[in-house]
C-alpha cells in the first residue's frame, strides 16, 4: 500500500480514505454510497438516480441555488451521478477551500428537503433525461442490451429508471429509500490531493459523526445471463448501431489483467484489430471498440459498432472473424506488449489527477475492501503472457453464450442467432 494512502473509521462506522498529493493544488472529494441501481426492486426502479437528483435541491441550511453559489464562488466544480453499484457526490477545488467543499458535501448528503415542489420538477428534469438517451443511440443500445443479457434482473434495469416507474415514485417511497439506504455502514468518503489526513478525520467526524445506523445493506444475486438477439426499429436514424457480447468475470477476479490486455488486443486502442479492420481496411464503421464491464459478481465483454445499413452484416461478420482469430491464434509478442504498455501508460496518466486518484480509492474499497498498491497492478500486467490471453479468450469468446442489440433503421435486415458465432 501507498504510504501516502491513509484510512480513518468513525465510531459508527462510517470509512474515510485519504491520499496526499503534495504536488498540486487541488482536492477531490467524494461522497459516496455504496448502493446503487441493483439494489432496487422493480418497483423502485430509478429512486437512486431520483434521490441523487433530488439532494441538490436545498437542505435546511441552503436552497438550491445557494448550494450552487456557494460552489462557483470558490471556483470549484461539483456534481453527482449514480450507476449500478455506487452512488457519488463529488466536488474539485483548490486545496485552501477544502473546508467549503466538506460542509457543502456533507450538507448535501446529510439534510436534504425533500421539498414536494422542488420532487415534482425533477421528475420532469428526469423524463427529460429518459428522453436523450432515447435521442443517442450509443447509450439506448447498451441499455438494450444489459436489458437482454441481464433480463429481469436488476442489473439489466436502466439506471434512470423508465417513464413509468418514475412517475410512480411518490414522496413517501423516495424518503423511505433515503433514510434506509443513507447510514455509515453505506456512506464513506475518500478524498485525494494536497490534502492532510488529520484535519479531515476531523471535519468527517464533526459532520458525520452523529449519522445514525440504518437498515442491512440490501442482498445481491448474481444474473443468469440470456444469449439472445433483439432488434428495434428506428426509423429516424442514419446508421445501425450495434452492442454484442458474451458473460465475463466480476471486478476482483483473478483473471481480471489477462481480460484487459485481451480487450486492449481487440478493440481497445486505435491499433487494436477491430479499429484496423473494420474502419482503416474495411470502412465499415467510424466508431468501432470492445470493452469490459465488470461488477461485484458478475461482467461483461462487449463490442460496439455503428454502420450504415447495407454494411451491417459485414460488419457482424467483421467482428466475430476477429473474435475467431483470438481463439484460434496466439498474440505474437509484439502485439502483447504493445497491448501491455498501452494499459501501463493509461493507467499512470490516469493517476495524475486529484479525481482520478479519489476514484480509485471509492472502487478499490467498493470490490477489493483494501487499496492496491501501482506496483501490484503493474506486475499483475506484466505477468501476462500470450497462452494466458489465448486460454482466456477460448473460454470467454463463446459465440453459443453471444447476446447482440441492434437499434436502427432496419429496412427488412433480419439477423439470426446463427451470424453471431466465432
Amino acid at each position: 500500500m501507498s504510504s501516502t494512502i491513509e484510512r480513518h473509521v468513525l465510531p459508527n462506522g462510517l470509512t474515510l480514505l485519504t491520499e496526499r498529493m503534495p504536488n498540486i493544488r487541488s482536492v477531490c472529494l467524494g461522497v459516496w454510497l455504496n448502493q446503487g441501481s441493483r439494489h432496487e426492486t422493480e418497483r423502485e426502479n430509478g429512486v437512486s438516480h431520483f434521490i441523487e437528483h433530488l439532494l441538490f435541491k436545498g437542505t435546511q441550511r441552503r436552497t438550491a441555488h445557494e448550494i450552487a453559489k456557494t460552489i462557483d464562488r470558490i471556483g470549484g466544480q461539483c456534481d453527482a451521478f449514480t450507476s449500478k453499484e455506487y452512488t457519488c457526490f463529488y466536488a474539485r477545488v483548490l486545496d485552501e477551500r477544502l473546508p467549503v467543499a466538506f460542509d457543502l458535501l456533507s450538507d448535501i448528503v446529510l439534510h436534504p428537503r425533500f421539498e414536494p415542489e422542488q420532487l415534482e420538477k425533477e421528475r420532469n428534469v428526469i423524463f427529460e433525461e429518459i428522453k436523450m438517451v432515447e435521442d443517442s443511440p450509443d447509450e439506448l443500445v447498451y441499455d438494450l442490451f444489459t436489458e437482454t443479457i441481464w433480463k429481469g434482473h436488476p442489473l439489466g434495469r436502466p439506471i434512470q429508471g423508465t417513464v413509468e416507474s418514475v412517475t410512480a415514485l411518490g414522496s413517501d417511497l423516495l424518503t423511505g429509500f433515503f433514510t434506509d439506504s443513507y447510514h455509515p455502514e453505506s456512506v464513506f468518503v475518500s478524498a485525494a490531493g494536497n490534502l492532510d489526513h488529520d484535519h479531515l478525520a476531523r471535519l468527517a467526524s464533526d459532520a458525520f459523526g452523529s449519522m445514525g445506523p440504518g437498515s442491512p445493506p440490501r442482498p445481491i444475486s448474481p444474473p443468469e445471463h440470456r444469449a439472445e438477439v433483439v432488434v428495434r426499429n428506428k426509423k429516424e436514424l442514419e446508421q445501425l448501431h450495434l452492442c454484442m457480447g458474451v458473460p465475463s468475470f466480476p471486478q476482483n477476479h483473478p483473471s481480471r489483467y489477462c481480460a484487459y490486455v485481451l480487450n486492449t488486443v481487440l478493440g481497445g486502442t486505435m491499433s487494436s484489430r477491430l479499429f484496423q479492420t473494420v474502419r482503416e481496411e474495411r470502412g465499415l464503421a467510424y466508431t468501432v471498440y470492445s470493452s469490459i464491464n465488470s461488477f461485484a459478481d458478475t461482467g461483461f465483454m462487449a463490442v460496439y459498432a455503428a454502420t450504415r445499413p447495407e454494411g451491417a452484416h459485414e460488419l457482424v461478420r467483421s467482428v466475430c472473424e476477429q473474435l475467431g482469430k483470438l481463439k484460434a491464434e496466439m498474440v505474437d509478442d509484439a502485439e502483447l506488449q504493445g497491448a501491455k504498455d498501452h494499459l501501463k501508460g493509461s493507467l499512470m496518466l490516469s493517476l495524475e489527477s486529484s479525481s482520478s486518484r479519489m476514484s480509485n480509492l471509492a472502487r478499490q474499497h467498493i470490490y477489493f475492501g483494501r487499496q492496491s498498491s501501482l506496483d501490484e497492478i503493474l506486475e499483475g500486467i506484466n505477468a501476462v503472457d500470450g497462452v494466458a490471453v489465448q486460454r482466456l479468450a477460448r473460454e470467454l469468446l463463446d459465440g453459443d453464450r453471444c447476446t447482440a442489440a441492434v437499434i436502427g433503421r432496419l429496412d427488412g435486415l433480419e439477423f439470426g442467432r446463427e451470424e453471431f458465432s466465432f
